[in-house]
């Protein structure tokens, strides 16, 4: 297909542009239009349960906004009057604006038709614990899926243990039943049935007590967002977005064609006539990036801009997810270290890139002690070449400390850096 050449920096300009950190940070008070913005401009908010330094869907928000209020967010998700909804695989567990709902809806149904006795559906989208263990339990347990729905229906909302209809669960001495999920994911079976009726949208998400999700049918939670768009319109509106928020990007990077990390990840068949409708109708204008083999795409509305930005970036951030697209665009090796042994670590457990100007320019490890009102900085490296630094990280370090209502920044990195940013530390 081909299409113009275009540089590395240039696509990495774009992408941050897309990403909106070419506008730069509100000058006064961040209040919700400037939230909800944010938010349209990346598409997706990640959900993770680490909460080593602060839940990760707060932190693409700070990134970009500064100092906001996380309460503001935790309205917008959770709150009477709600503007984002929750789904398990939209990219990961993600926040999404509701006016998504119904671009989703053809997915839910893929996984309410499934037969788990067949074969899978090649756009089925749900995770494989609920694969497995619905194989499992249709055989084992055929009416628990409805007991469930039931005790949400006359109760809810509910966790996933509360739903249970008959409180069994299993020990941790007990044996697995799937060993192919891995412990992590080796759900309880109530558990497996009211995470399949949240993937087919019977239930949702109505809110979080401790973190923990409460369940409860989504038409008592989003009683005006159910309407269901045509699913090939869906599909291309899905890629809009991810094209909008990405900049330029590969189909891959897109809408994960051929098992990459895109936004809503689509087959690669799906996904390649999809990409061709939207170049058809000029959303998407093909482009060569220097390096990158694959097409490249170019949303049409897409910029390159100036970009003085200055950020620390959650692992789970938009801007970074696709840890390939990150090594090429910004010549930064990233894997995230918690899952990795300790001693097998190299920059700390919980490290964000440092993003200055338009790089990368370091990795620095992050803890909050809340009880010491606390943020910790363990290690911090530079990357080769790297202009200096020690001031924007510190201002942004003190800016963090406040937004997350600690009172001190404690630095003990060690050598040179480390100890140039001990100086002047509050």
């Amino acid at each position: 297909m081909g299409g113009d050449g275009m540089s590395v920096g240039a696509a990495r300009r774009v992408a941050l542009a897309a990403q909106g950190f070419a506008e730069g940070r509100p000058a006064g008070r961040v209040d919700v239009r400037h939230v909800r913005r944010a938010i349209e401009r990346v598409g997706v908010l990640q959900v993770d349960s680490v909460n080593v330094l602060c839940r990760s869907h707060y932190l693409p928000l700070f990134a970009r906004l500064g100092a906001y209020s996380r309460t503001t967010l935790d309205r917008m998700c959770w709150g009477r009057d709600r503007e984002l909804f929750e789904y398990f695989w939209g990219h990961k567990a993600a926040l999404l604006p509701l006016k998504t709902y119904p671009l989703l809806r053809w997915r839910m149904r893929i996984v309410e038709r499934q037969d788990w006795n067949g074969e899978l559906d090649p756009e089925l989208s749900t995770p494989w614990s609920v694969v497995e263990g619905m194989r499992r339990l249709t055989k084992e347990r055929p009416g628990l899926v409805d007991d469930v729905l039931a005790k949400v229906t006359q109760s809810g909302p509910l966790t996933a243990s509360e739903a249970s209809p008959d409180g069994v669960r299993r020990k941790r001495s007990d044996p697995h039943p799937d060993p192919t999920t891995g412990s992590m994911w080796n759900w309880q079976d109530a558990k497996i049935a009211i995470e399949y009726l949240f993937s087919s949208g019977r239930v949702t998400i109505a809110s979080r007590r401790n973190f923990e999700r409460l369940y409860d049918l989504t038409e008592r939670v989003l009683p005006n967002h159910q309407t269901e768009r045509d699913a090939d319109e869906a599909r291309r509106e899905l890629v809009r977005i991810a094209a909008r928020g990405l900049g330029v990007a590969t189909a891959r990077e897109l809408c994960g064609a051929g098992g990459g990390t895109g936004h809503f990840p689509l087959p690669t068949a799906t996904a390649k006539k999809v990409i061709g409708e939207l170049v058809d109708a000029g959303d998407l204008i093909p482009v060569r990036v220097d390096g990158v083999p694959q097409q490249s795409y170019l949303w049409k509305d897409a910029e390159e801009r100036p970009v003085d930005a200055r950020a620390l970036l959650s692992p789970f951030d938009t801007l970074i997810w696709n840890r390939d697209r990150t090594h090429r665009l910004f010549d930064f090796f990233y894997r995230i270290s918690i899952y990795t042994p300790a001693a097998q670590r190299v920059h700390g457990y919980y490290v964000l890139p440092f993003l200055l100007g338009d790089r990368l320019v370091a990795r620095v490890d992050l803890k909050a002690d809340r009880q010491n009102s606390t943020l910790l900085v363990p290690t911090v490296t530079a990357e080769p070449g790297a202009p200096d630094f020690v001031e924007p990280l510190r201002a942004e370090l003190e800016l963090m400390a406040r937004w997350l209502e600690l009172d001190r920044v404690h630095v003990t990195a060690k050598g040179k850096l480390g100890r140039a940013l001990q100086v002047g530390a509050p």
